[in-house]
């Protein structure tokens, strides 16, 4: 893992940097590189914008960890009301996604599970679609098992994997028996090298060879895979490799965040690929901000020329 990486993961998990970066005008100028704006209706309007050039949406709302179970309570409850938003709008490629610890795992597992339970069921009931992301790898297990018993009720849920964690491979086919929907990401969190591929190139096949795998069960309809990553020339090559399984556009898909790659997501989409882009708001963004960084440092040069604005 390189320092500059390192160091930002280190960050991210800094109470006084965070406080200091979200009073930072400078900063908040850097961060709508990302993300739209802090409010729902903000990427409400994201989307709408994205529907002519065929380019479909996931929202997530930032937070994460909460510490009391009413927050999660007012999370089931704002993503309900986005449900009705999305529908409202008539945003038909418009889907929503969560993080457990939004939802209360740490809190009582019982209850982030029956929100979840609701969120799929309003999901289904308005026409939209749920996520699940994945997080650090404390989480893993109860994360997959959330998901399988969710996944076996309603159909149309995801989840995102992790290619740089050496576990994944042997999750994913455990996976494969209830037809899961996969978003497959490098991965952004900080974890001890036995736990993930601490090398760049390593994280880069292991993402090759799993899309690979994903790919060959969409052939067969075990497996829906979703490229999750900004890293053109993989992606690039894993179109190529659907064409050679014969794995046709509609069995495969591209995500990528709002901001990011804007040019070739648009490029996507018009050579027929099915493309969504990650839409996230809200004001907790400061460890989610971070891992963005973390994941390209050279994006901290955008950080300080926002600081002196032309």
């Amino acid at each position: 893992m390189g320092v500059g990486r390192t160091l930002l993961l280190a960050a991210s998990k800094s109470a006084f940097l965070n406080d200091q970066a979200t009073k930072r005008a400078f900063v908040r100028r850097a961060v709508r590189k990302f993300m739209p704006g802090e409010r729902a209706e903000d990427a409400l309007d994201a989307a709408q914008a994205f529907a002519p050039e065929n380019r479909g949406v996931i929202f997530t709302q930032l937070g994460e960890a909460l510490t009391q179970l009413s927050e999660a309570d007012a999370v089931r409850a704002h993503y309900m009301g986005l449900f009705d938003q999305i529908a409202a709008r008539g945003l038909r490629e418009a889907h929503v996604s969560v993080k457990p610890t939004q939802l209360g795992l740490d809190l009582d597992p019982a209850a982030c599970a029956a929100h979840h339970d609701a969120l799929a069921a309003k999901a289904a009931a308005t026409g939209s679609f749920l996520w699940i992301d994945m997080e650090d790898s404390s989480y893993v297990d109860r994360t997959l098992a959330l998901y399988t018993a969710l996944k076996a009720k309603y159909p149309l849920t995801g989840l995102a994997m992790q290619a740089y964690l050496r576990r994944t491979p042997a999750d994913l086919e455990a996976l494969f028996a209830v037809k899961p929907v996969v978003r497959l990401v490098k991965g952004a969190y900080a974890e001890p090298p036995e736990v993930a591929f601490p090398e760049k190139r390593d994280t880069d096949q292991a993402y090759y060879d799993i899309s690979v795998r994903m790919l060959e069960k969409a052939k067969t309809g075990e497996c829906t895979a979703i490229f999750g990553t900004h890293d053109i020339g993989l992606v690039d090559r894993l179109v190529v490799k659907a064409k050679e399984l014969g794995v046709a556009d509609g069995q495969y898909q591209i995500h990528m965040l709002y901001g990011i790659r804007d040019a070739e997501q648009r490029k996507y989409a018009r050579d027929g690929r099915h493309v969504k882009t990650l839409v996230s708001y809200g004001s907790s963004w400061y460890k989610w901000y971070m891992r963005r960084l973390a994941e390209r440092p050279a994006n901290v040069w955008f950080v300080v020329r926002s600081a002196f604005p032309a």
